[in-house]
C-alpha cells in the first residue's frame, strides 16, 4: 500500500530508481535476501522520515516501489539516461510534490544499489539536520586503508606518511562514502543544485553494511551476505539443513531446456542426429510435482525433437521452437489465469531474461550465464543437468508443505 501524505513532512527520502541500468538489467528489481532492491531501500527510510518518494521512469519499478509502501513520482525520459544526475531526480521529485504543499525542510537522497542501507544512522543524519547540527550529511564506513595515487607515473602517498606505518589500531581512520544516503537541507539542495553544500557531516556506519552494486559480481556479494546473515538468526541451522528461504512458493513451474535439463551440451551422429542426457531423478520430481497439481512448462528456442520427447516422457507441456520467450510466457499465464507474481521460471543463458523478468520467481542455475545469475531471485545449489529440475521441484513442494494439506477436492 502507499502511504498517505503526512501534512507538511519535514523530511522526504527520494530513491532514484530508472529502469535503464546497464552492467545489471533492471537493477533495482534484482533481489537481495528475498526482497528487491527499491523494496529494501523503502523500507529502510519508512521509520525514519515522514514521506518516501521513489522517482522513476519503468512501471514494474513503480509498482514495487508502491506495494512496499512509497509515493511515486513519475521520472521523464529527459532524466532518465545513463548521465542524468540523482540530484536531478532529486530535484524533480520535488518540484512535482510542490502543487500538494510539500515542501521539506530536509531531504535524503537514497540509493537502492546499497542494499544494507542502516534505518537508524539514516534517521539520525536527519536529526542533525533538523536539529541544525549540519547542512548536509553523508553516509560513510571508518577505513584504515593505505591509499596512493600516481602522479607522472610516481606513487604517491594519500592521506599518510609513508615513511610511518603504525600499527592499524593506533591510525585515526578515513572515512569512505558508502552511496547509501545523503540527508540535505532543502533550501540548500536547491540553491546549489548538489548533494554537498556549507557544513557537511559525516554519520559513521558500520563498513560491513558498505556495499554498493554496480555489476553482477557486486550482487552474488550482497546475496551471500545477506544469506549469511539470515542463516545466522535462524535458531539451531546448521550449514546444508534445509531452510525457510529453501522454499520456492509459487503456483506453476516454467524451465527452459538445454542448460536446465540438460547440462547444454548435445551429442551429434553422423548423420545430424542429436541426443543429450537427462536424469531420471529429476523426472520423479517433475511425477510428483504434476501430482501436487502444479502446472509445468518446457519452454524452448531449440527445434529438435529431443525437447518434445522429453516433454512426452514428463507428461508436461512443451512449447519449442520459441524465438520470443517473454510472450509465449505472457501468452500461456493469461490463458491458464495465473499471477506471474506466483509463476517460477528456470534458465541459465541470456536468451531466458526477458521470461526471467515476467515472473514473482526468477530462478537461476548454479552454472547459469552471469547476467542470469544477477536476475535471479534463487540461485539453485545444483547445475543444469545435475539436479537442477529435481531441486527445484522438492523446493516447490516445500513451499506447499509448509502451507498444510490442500482441501479435499482442491488441487493445489
Amino acid at each position: 500500500m502507499e502511504r498517505s501524505v503526512a501534512t507538511s513532512p519535514r523530511s522526504v527520502a527520494v530513491i532514484p530508481a530508472r529502469g535503464g541500468s546497464k552492467g545489471v538489467p533492471l537493477k533495482n528489481l534484482q533481489a537481495v535476501g528475498g526482497r528487491s532492491l527499491v523494496a529494501r531501500a523503502v523500507e529502510a527510510c519508512l521509520p525514519a522520515v515522514d514521506l518516501v518518494v521513489v522517482s522513476t521512469d519503468h512501471e514494474q519499478i513503480a509498482a514495487e516501489a508502491r506495494t512496499a509502501g512509497a509515493r511515486v513520482v513519475e521520472r521523464p525520459a529527459a532524466l532518465s539516461g545513463d548521465t542524468a544526475t540523482s540530484e536531478s531526480a532529486v530535484l524533480h521529485a520535488l518540484d512535482a510534490l510542490l502543487p500538494e504543499g510539500v515542501d521539506p525542510q530536509v531531504t535524503v537522497l537514497v540509493q537502492a544499489t546499497s542494499p544494507f542501507i542502516d534505518a537508524t544512522a539514516l534517521a539520525n543524519a536527519v536529526r542533525r539536520v533538523l536539529d541544525d547540527e549540519d547542512d548536509s550529511v553523508l553516509a560513510a564506513a571508518p577505513t584504515h586503508v593505505f591509499t596512493w595515487r600516481v602522479d607522472d607515473g610516481r606513487a604517491v602517498a594519500v592521506g599518510h606518511d609513508a615513511a610511518h606505518r603504525p600499527r592499524r589500531q593506533d591510525r585515526e581512520p578515513l572515512y569512505a562514502e558508502t552511496g547509501a544516503f545523503y540527508a540535505m537541507r532543502t533550501s540548500g539542495l536547491r540553491a546549489g543544485g548538489h548533494r554537498f553544500f556549507g557544513r557537511t557531516g559525516i554519520e559513521v556506519v558500520d563498513e560491513a553494511t558498505a556495499v554498493e552494486i554496480d555489476t553482477p559480481a557486486d550482487l552474488a556479494v550482497a546475496r551471500t551476505l545477506a544469506d549469511e546473515h539470515a542463516a545466522a538468526q535462524r535458531p539451531g541451522s546448521t550449514d546444508g539443513d534445509a531452510t525457510d528461504g529453501d522454499a520456492i512458493d509459487v503456483d506453476a513451474l516454467v524451465t527452459d531446456f538445454d542448460g536446465v535439463h540438460t547440462d547444454d551440451a548435445a551429442h551429434v551422429d553422423a548423420a545430424g542426429n542429436e541426443s543429450v542426457r537427462v536424469l531420471r531423478g529429476d523426472g520423479l520430481g517433475v511425477a510428483r510435482l504434476r501430482r501436487a497439481g502444479v502446472p509445468v512448462l518446457i519452454l524452448s528456442t531449440e527445434t529438435d525433437g529431443v525437447v518434445s520427447a522429453r516433454a512426452r516422457k514428463l507428461r508436461v507441456e512443451c512449447l519449442q521452437a520459441v524465438e520470443d520467450k517473454a510472450s509465449a510466457l505472457r501468452a500461456w499465464m493469461a490463458e491458464r489465469g495465473l499471477d506471474p507474481a506466483r509463476v517460477a521460471y528456470v534458465g541459465n543463458d541470456v536468451n531466458d531474461l526477458p521470461a526471467l523478468a515476467l515472473v514473482g520467481w526468477p530462478v537461476a542455475v548454479a552454472d547459469a550465464r552471469p547476467e542470469v545469475l544477477a536476475a535471479a531471485r534463487v540461485v539453485l545449489r545444483s547445475a543444469g543437468g545435475h539436479g537442477a529440475v529435481r531441486e527445484v521441484t522438492d523446493r516447490v513442494l516445500a513451499a506447499r508443505q509448509d502451507d498444510g494439506p490442500a482441501p479435499a477436492g482442491v488441487a493445489r
